[in-house]
């Protein structure tokens, strides 16, 4: 699913794919790995690294998996971008599913406001059938 990309360049990324909570947990210490090196502080670190846990889990329970990119942009304001594909049955209501308490997995429905909470920005693509597009941005601190 194409898109625009936040302005300015960024310096590295990392790829991978999500097929198993390995490979989530691959995700997610390479994401706190990334903010630690961007100069995030360790609780932001950590927080980051939490909505990069929810949106690779929500494309492996939802989907059956997917990409996860993490883009790191260095500078007076380094920031880092996650962005989590999957090619699902995608998310019918968006807004609903931003809101808390709603959940299509029996589940307290936390996932995507927490992420929306902790992220500077957040975008979600999606079409039904097809699947969800989601990318956060976090600046350091």
């Amino acid at each position: 699913m194409p898109g625009h990309e936040e302005p300015g360049a960024f310096d590295e990324a990392w790829r991978g794919r999500i097929r198993s909570e390995d490979d989530v947990q691959q995700a997610v210490l390479e994401c706190r790995r990334r903010c630690l090196a961007l100069g995030f502080p360790m609780t932001q670190a950590f927080l980051v690294a939490t909505a990069m846990s929810e949106l690779a889990r929500n494309a492996l329970y939802h989907a059956g998996g997917g990409e996860v990119f993490i883009r790191c942009r260095r500078g007076p304001s380094s920031t880092i971008e996650l962005e989590v594909c999957d090619h699902g049955p995608g998310i019918v209501d968006v807004e609903q599913a931003l809101s808390e308490g709603y959940s299509t997995r029996g589940t307290l429905g936390l996932g995507l406001p927490s992420v929306k909470r902790i992220m500077d920005r957040v975008t979600i693509e999606s079409r039904p059938g097809q699947g969800v597009r989601v990318r956060a941005w976090k600046h350091c601190p």
